[in-house]
């Protein structure tokens, strides 16, 4: 505790007070005392110009342009020396003297012995394996190879003193000493390490095993080649022990199977000219590598963004400053009156002034506290604030959006206000609205409901106008793909939304334009202000109130149960959608009607009327008048389409303090409507953050410890009082409670579940939340889907006009201690607790009692749905060992393996190749033997093999034949094509090789020893994920891989889903036609694969029903194997509201805790469960290192567009191609029913509509028209009619392809009557012949 208190004041306090300088004792002189010479320039710098020349602009010229020189010049050689610690060469001493000479090329020589020194470096101690990769073994090998699958080249825990480094494919690996590996203080005894090179298909997430320390990319000796790094701020994978430094360590000899006295130093080359470099001691570059002062200094990794906070900070508020003085010396500056307050802009101008000195002098204050963020960090959050309080923008997902939002803002502001300007220019009548101002009001609501439709994200729009005008560099880029790379159906998903909306767009704004104009160039405003108002406020209650209220779990905290129920509430596991309730609908109607109809009626009426008597008398000058209207109107309109939850609230707000309280304060109604607007968002956020802190501290929350706790509680009174005042303070800057008074996606094998999870949510989220079932929502709010094993944290980040964008972060499976405390509160009821204080007198029917009421009222969440269904996957698993623990389950097992081995060649398309393949022929000469014996005992026993004779001790061809002929000619007998497949055949012979080739396969898998259980589930394991060990006697089958890949890997794989029905079903397996056809329907219906084999995510994020694989868990001692099987269903969640201030004054407080006070503690308090405030499951979900989520999704955009129910209610995005096509439905029936015969009853007969007949036969369709025309050929009846309408029905709706245009012609010939032409009754007969023709 002392040395980090003393390191908090030299790295916080001192660096602070100083402006950055502190002497640090890790480092060497030289740094330390480079740093403090830059210290005393930039330090004596300005006083030694104060001294020498006067306050003019001249000195502060040469000062900003030397300080400005200097630090140009600073950054770019850090910057140089990064790229070279990242990418650069490193030159090792062997090779100094060719480096100074200028030679890039190494000798022979040179290269083999480096060679050699990596290949005894890199050597694996095992007895039976050798690994013919990047480290180059040696000639005598044993007799085996390891082949290895692209998905299982990533680093895995092999044995306890052997790790694997995995190097990414634009790494180039070269040998390099051995004195680049020291020893790390962790690891007390040199270790082994393998190096293995995936192909890029193998990097979607490291292993789980993989430590830190070795994630860091090897350096490349070599000058020739280069190591691209990235950002990686460590080249050198360092294991130096723990009593040396870093500089010591890096001389140290190393301590591996090669006793070669290493290096003493290593040089980098950093290039100045083309041909010409210098080189840098290793040690030198430690200079670059700490020179970020902050109080979040980090030790590990490059933030480049933390060295120009504090600088960046100082230059923007000593430019506000100087800004303010220029604005100052202004003799002209004018007097204003706003609500009532006169307000001189000289003196508002001098409080700003001096409030930013004061804060620039406070710098080494805050800094120290850590108040000012990162100046990324700062500059997103000021933008995002703009955006939304002044022009009705969503949020802001990073800086590149925040400055998207702001400049599409600024454009759209730019060009509404020149309309408005050329309408209030002059006065204009009472009873006629100008032209102009009507443009404008049109060109307003367009471009409003235009921007509240479009995501401040622009990825997804810039990569479709890239599709759209740049198709053939996409084409390119997706050719450049490799095969096996799994496409991800997302970005098209979203690109197909996106497009959607746009062409929605052009045709909705296009309408409202011109309605909007029409509307406002008439007089209907103005007398319809006080009705507008009245259906505002009660369209909002209802929306936004009564029926929320009715359909939560506990409505008002005191009804028992949903007023409003699902359909799904009472089903114990429902297996379909959600039904869509009446109330939905309603619910659905009220809402677009309030914002498509209400709310612009309402700002377009305060346009009109505002304009009206700012266009006679201006208040604030003409630019400022119509500036303040642009921008009200504006941000109004947007907050509207997007989410106007909240708004009835303050409208109301805004009529009752602006007409009865301070009706003499009043500006405008528009300007009045947009301050109230920030006012309540204001508020909503000050309620949020009082009722945590309430929540929070109440004493019957605490859980008492002691006596101590109660003497202690009236001492917390002032700490309270601070923490109002704090309170107040971060609602006016909207920042989290700051604590001072007190991928990400995982490697978890479980992290696919959470990221199907967010694709069903990416699907249905936007129209869940416009349909009410999450209950009221805003952006920020934060909800947590709890069902039995799922636990997943939904924050959403924007709110659009149909869309949502929001991140999702999975929870652990089985959580720890505190996690389950807390997801037990809340799934557990409350509707049994009869408690009333201190007795249990019962309560009313459907009526919570008095104790439940009052504890619900003191929880910092709330369930708003208990029946929320989604699409998931249910798991159930087995364990393994259970299944195989006695022999003849084993031996039932490689039965099935060797079936399912013989299925898949014969049904191989490359089967006849490979039996006519020569050098397959001669390898397998000794399997057409009938005498031959495989003998070996360590794979093949009689315990395991069907086909063992005991008296040969060993498998012979006969005994082979003799259990899996029949099997093999069945197959054979099922292909297409006739296949010789008696006792000598060439298709026996090649299926005796394989079963022999599997089966060693396996033992070798299991170290020999398969009479193990644990070996023997080690081996099919391994041979599960595609890891074969092939013998030499084997390696025929290198002539063709498929034969591993497609026959041998397939039917490992195969045969655990056979050997699990077996249990089931244990006669039908037996019979060749029952396990063939299981077989065929397994192959196109079930995926079974491992689950680091990427086929297993792209299965899973392609919606498969059924999924099966083994899974290897070691945890907590405990070491199974489990049989996973996945089945594609609807999974019910609870949906819990949390309070958004929660969660972010605990996130902050975590990062206050961890990162600046630095507490390492695993079990500090400040992570304990709390079931009133869910603390634990809040702190776990945030970021890595703060807390440790399962997964963490990145930001997902949902739109309403993909949910069919919503879909169903509106009919789809409006677009030119919907309008032709229902109005094209339309005039086709409209034609049909005018051809009806007028005295048939219309209620009898659908003139539109086929015979059941005809839609469930087609083909008939032909056959039965000339059957009636034979029959009845000079005149035209009801059914004639009635069929013909039928068969128009069936051809637009898809079903063209089942007549042929002479049919049709000649059916319409002999149906319609003789004074219909033809064309009048098929007009678009052309279309319908080219449908034929192609189908």
């Amino acid at each position: 505790m002392g040395s980090q208190l003393v390191q908090t004041l030299r790295q916080g306090v001192w660096a602070s007070l100083t402006g950055g300088w502190y002497h640090d004792p890790d480092q060497n002189t030289f740094n330390n005392s480079c740093h403090l010479y830059l210290w005393m320039f930039l330090l004596m710098l300005p006083l030694s110009l104060h001294l020498a020349l006067p306050p003019t602009t001249m000195a502060l010229s040469i000062y900003c342009t030397s300080v400005t020189i200097f630090f140009i010049t600073i950054k770019m050689v850090n910057y140089r020396l990064h790229v070279m610690f990242d990418k650069g060469d490193v030159v090792p001493p062997s090779s100094l003297s060719d480096v100074i000479q200028g030679g890039e090329n190494k000798s022979n020589a040179s290269d083999s012995c480096l060679a050699a020194k990596l290949s005894d470096l890199l050597s694996t101690s095992s007895n039976s394996e050798c690994q013919d990769g990047l480290a180059g073994g040696h000639t005598d090998c044993p007799f085996q190879r390891r082949i290895i699958p692209s998905h299982r080249l990533r680093p895995r825990r092999t044995h306890p003193e052997i790790f694997q480094v995995t190097t990414p494919p634009h790494l180039h690996l070269n040998p390099f000493p051995p004195s680049l590996f020291p020893r790390h203080p962790f690891l007390p005894s040199p270790r082994i390490f393998q190096v293995t090179t995936p192909r890029p298909s193998t990097l979607s997430s490291p292993s789980p095993l993989s430590s830190p320390l070795l994630s860091t990319p090897p350096i490349n000796p070599y000058p020739s080649q280069t190591v691209d790094a990235g950002n990686h701020s460590q080249a050198v994978l360092r294991l130096s022990t723990a009593n040396q430094s870093e500089e010591d360590s890096i001389d140290e000899s190393s301590e591996t199977s090669t006793q070669e006295k290493p290096s003493r130093k290593l040089y980098y080359k950093l290039k100045l000219f083309p041909g010409k470099w210098v080189n840098i001691l290793y040690d030198r570059l430690r200079l670059i590598n700490y020179c970020q002062y902050s109080l979040l200094k980090v030790r590990k990794g490059h933030n480049q963004i933390v060295a120009y906070s504090r600088a960046a900070y100082f230059c923007i508020f000593c430019g506000l400053i100087w800004i303010l003085e220029q604005m100052l010396r202004s003799k002209d500056l004018p007097v204003s009156t706003v609500y009532g307050i006169t307000i001189v802009l000289a003196d508002a101008l001098k409080f700003l002034r001096d409030i930013l000195v004061g804060i620039t002098y406070c710098f080494p204050i805050t800094f120290l506290v850590g108040l000012f963020p990162q100046i990324n960090t700062f500059m997103i959050y000021l933008l995002e604030q703009i955006d939304i309080h002044f022009f009705g923008g969503t949020a802001a997902t990073g800086l590149h959006s925040a400055v998207y939002s702001i400049f599409r803002s600024l454009t759209a502001l730019s060009l509404l206000y020149g309309f408005c300007f050329g309408a209030l220019k002059e006065p204009w009548d009472e009873q006629h609205t100008p032209a102009l101002f009507s443009g404008f009001c049109g060109l307003l609501v367009v471009l409003s409901y235009h921007l509240s439709g479009q995501s401040s994200d622009p990825t997804v729009l810039m990569s479709l106008i890239k599709s759209k005008l740049m198709p053939t560099l996409v084409d390119n880029e997706e050719e450049g793909e490799d095969s096996e790379d799994i496409k991800d159906p997302l970005p098209e998903k979203l690109m197909n939304s996106v497009k959607e909306i746009l062409l929605s767009d052009l045709v909705v704004c296009s309408i409202a334009y011109i309605l909007t104009f029409a509307i406002t160039s008439s007089t209907v405003f103005l007398s319809l202000k006080v009705v507008l108002y009245a259906l505002a406020g009660t369209v909002g209650f209802v929306t936004h109130y009564l029926v929320p209220q009715l359909r939560k779990h506990h409505p008002w905290l005191w009804i028992s149960h949903p007023v409003l129920k699902s359909n799904e509430y009472s089903q114990f596991e429902p297996r379909d959608d959600a039904q869509l309730m009446w109330f939905e609908r309603l619910y659905v109607g009220l809402l677009c009607f309030e914002k498509y109809v209400v709310y612009p009626a309402i700002i377009l009426s305060a346009l009109t009327n505002d304009g009206f008597s700012l266009s006679h008398r201006k208040k604030l000058g003409i630019h400022c008048d119509v500036l303040l209207m642009t921008v009200a109107g504006m941000k109004l309109l947007r907050a509207s389409f997007c989410n106007p939850s909240f708004q009835f609230v303050t409208l109301i707000f805004t009529i009752v303090f602006f007409e009865f309280d301070c009706s003499r304060a009043s500006e405008t109604f528009l300007l009045d409507f947009f301050i109230m607007s920030i006012v309540f968002h204001k508020l909503s956020d000050l309620l949020h953050k009082l009722h945590f802190i309430m929540v929070y501290i109440a004493p019957w929350q605490i859980a008492w410890g002691s006596a101590f706790h109660a003497f202690a509680q009236p001492f917390a009174v002032p700490h309270s009082a601070m923490l109002l005042l704090q309170t107040f303070v971060t609602t006016l800057f909207y920042t989290p409670l700051s604590p001072f008074l007190g991928r990400c996606d995982d490697n978890n094998l479980n992290s696919i579940f959470y990221e199907y999870l967010t694709r069903s949510l990416q699907h249905s989220l936007c129209g869940d939340l416009m349909l009410g079932r999450w209950g009221n929502y805003s952006s920020g709010d934060c909800f947590i889907l709890a069902s039995d094993y799922l636990n997943a944290f939904v924050h959403l980040i924007e709110i659009g006009n149909g869309l949502v964008t929001f991140q999702l972060r999975g929870l652990e499976f089985r959580g720890t201690y505190c996690q389950q405390r807390e997801v037990e509160a809340i799934t557990e009821g409350v509707e049994e607790d009869d408690a009333c204080c201190c007795c249990e007198p019962g309560h009313l029917p459907h009526v919570l009692s008095c104790n439940a009421a009052f504890n619900l009222r003191w929880l910092a969440w709330e369930v708003t749905t208990t029946k929320y269904l989604l699409e998931g996957y249910s798991i159930s698993e087995n364990n393994a060992a259970t299944m195989l623990q006695v022999y003849d389950l084993r031996k039932l097992l490689i039965t099935y393996y060797l079936k399912s081995i013989i299925y898949y060649l014969i049904h191989s398309l490359k089967l006849q190749t490979w039996i006519k393949d020569s050098s397959i022929t001669e390898a397998l000469v000794s399997y057409t033997k009938w005498h031959h014996i495989e003998r070996d005992p360590a794979v093949f026993s009689v315990k395991i093999d069907e086909d063992y004779v005991h008296c040969l001790q060993g498998v012979t061809r006969a005994s082979f034949c003799n259990v899996y002929l029949e099997w093999i000619q069945y197959c054979a007998n099922k292909m297409e094509e006739p296949v010789d497949c008696d006792e000598d055949s060439p298709l026996v012979t090649l299926c005796y090789a394989l079963s022999v080739l599997g089966r060693r396969s396996l033992g070798t898998a299991s170290h020999n020893m398969s009479n193990s259980l644990e070996s023997f589930l080690y081996g099919f394991n391994t041979l599960f994920k595609g890891d074969f060990r092939i013998a030499t006697k084997d390696e025929w089958v290198f002539t063709d891989m498929d034969l591993l890949q497609k026959v041998v890997a397939p039917g490992v794989r195969m045969s655990l889903k056979l050997h699990q029905d077996h249990f089931t079903c244990l006669e039908e397996t037996e019979e060749p036609a029952i396990l063939y056809e299981a077989i065929s329907n397994y192959k196109t219906s079930l995926v079974i694969c491992h689950e680091s084999d990427p086929a297993w995510r792209k299965a899973v994020l392609s919606s498969r029903d059924t999924l099966l694989t083994l899974r290897h868990m070691v945890d907590d001692g405990t070491d199974e194997y489990k049989i996973i099987m996945l089945y594609k269903r609807h999974l019910s969640f609870k949906v819990i509201k949390i309070n958004k201030e929660c969660v972010r004054g605990l996130w902050a407080g975590q990062q206050q805790e961890l990162v600046f006070l630095r507490n390492r503690n695993p079990e500090r308090g400040s992570i304990q469960n709390s079931k009133q405030a869910l603390r634990n499951m809040i702190n776990s979900s945030c970021d890595q290192p703060l807390g440790y989520p399962m997964y963490v999704s990145p930001l997902t955009t949902s739109y309403m567009g993909t949910h069919k129910q919503l879909r169903s209610i509106w009919g789809g995005p409006l677009s030119l191609d919907s309008i032709r096509t229902w109005l094209f439905s339309k005039w086709v029936r409209k034609d049909n029913l005018t051809s009806c015969n007028s005295g048939v009853n219309m209620e009898d007969v659908d003139c539109a509509g086929g015979s059941s007949s005809l839609s469930h036969n087609p083909n008939s369709i032909t056959s039965q028209s000339l059957s009636l025309y034979q029959a009845r050929p000079n005149r035209t009846s009801h059914a004639n009619r009635q069929h013909a309408a039928g068969l128009v029905h069936q051809l637009f709706s898809g079903d063209a392809h089942v007549c042929s245009t002479n049919a049709i012609h000649d059916t319409f010939k002999g149906m319609v009557h003789p004074s219909y032409s033809f064309t009048y009754w098929f007009p678009y007969h052309e279309s319908i012949t080219h449908l034929s023709r192609v189908h």
